[in-house]
């Protein structure tokens, strides 16, 4: 089954007596870009494969690199959209009991194997024979995705219109390493209401918020081949240490080591948590 979000096909999803559902998607950044905003009744994992995927949803942008995944609770409206070609795995989940599972947006780690549980589950067939063999490994799927771990992949996306002027300024404008006085003097706020109004609605400070903006730009354009040069000049960074440090901070390890991890081909190690 191929990734759609058409009305008729997301209503087929919802409809098929399976906890489960499996669609594979190879699409380029534009066809991609098109996917109107949407929402279904099943939740939705979505792991990629290749590239780098980005989920909106109404209070904040999800970044999704390789071996990661996004999870988004049912019904919660959203729309997704690749840099560069991207390849990704959709499961459609209705499990019989979801105490476990997250309740909210998040994006997760994916062991190597979970992806070949994934793998696996792009594979099953459409009614597949819940008290068979597919039934367990749905069930084993379900067990992994409650203990994957979280990574911090997300943009908040404040809901005031000073705020949402502000995260477009520097979106448009990401080398530029003003004050926060300044910024809020272009918004016209106070560098205290700016402050205020910010940790309110996305519970982090100006310097963070934007630290994680550079994070959500840095992998997007790390994923196409840049290098952590262009990328730290792109991003207003003095040198390339200065912001592999930040990105050390930010992730918890060097932008490289981070891709590498990820690109390189997953081992064969079942075992791996």
């Amino acid at each position: 089954m191929y990734l759609d979000v058409r009305s008729d096909w997301l209503s087929y999803v919802d409809e098929l007596p399976r906890a489960l559902v499996a669609a594979n998607a190879v699409a380029s950044l534009e066809a991609l870009e098109q996917s109107p905003r949407h929402r279904h009744r099943k939740a939705q994992l979505l792991f990629t494969v290749r590239g780098v995927i980005n989920c909106e949803v109404e209070d904040a942008v999800w970044i999704v690199p390789p071996r990661c995944a996004v999870w988004i609770p049912a019904g919660l409206p959203h729309t997704v959209f690749g840099s560069g070609e991207v390849e990704c795995i959709s499961l459609f989940i209705e499990p019989p009991e979801t105490p476990e599972l997250p309740n909210e947006c998040c994006t997760i780690t994916v062991s190597s194997f979970f992806r070949h549980l994934l793998m696996r589950a792009n594979d099953l067939p459409e009614h597949y024979d819940v008290d068979g063999p597919d039934g367990r490994i749905v069930s084993v799927i379900f067990d992994e995705l409650a203990a994957a771990p979280v990574e911090d992949l997300r943009l908040p996306v404040p809901s005031d219109p000073r705020l949402k002027k502000l995260t477009d300024l520097l979106i448009a404008a990401p080398a530029d390493h003003a004050p926060v006085a300044e910024w809020a003097a272009r918004i016209a706020l106070s560098e205290r209401s700016l402050s205020r109004m910010l940790k309110a609605e996305v519970g982090m400070s100006f310097g963070r918020w934007r630290r994680q903006l550079h994070i959500v730009l840095a992998l997007r354009h790390l994923s196409t081949g840049k290098t952590v040069q262009a990328v730290a000049m792109d991003l207003g960074y003095e040198s390339a240490s200065s912001f592999v440090t930040m990105f050390r901070k930010m992730v918890g390890k060097p932008p490289s080591r981070y891709l590498l991890e990820r690109l390189r081909p997953a081992p064969h190690d079942h075992g791996e948590r």
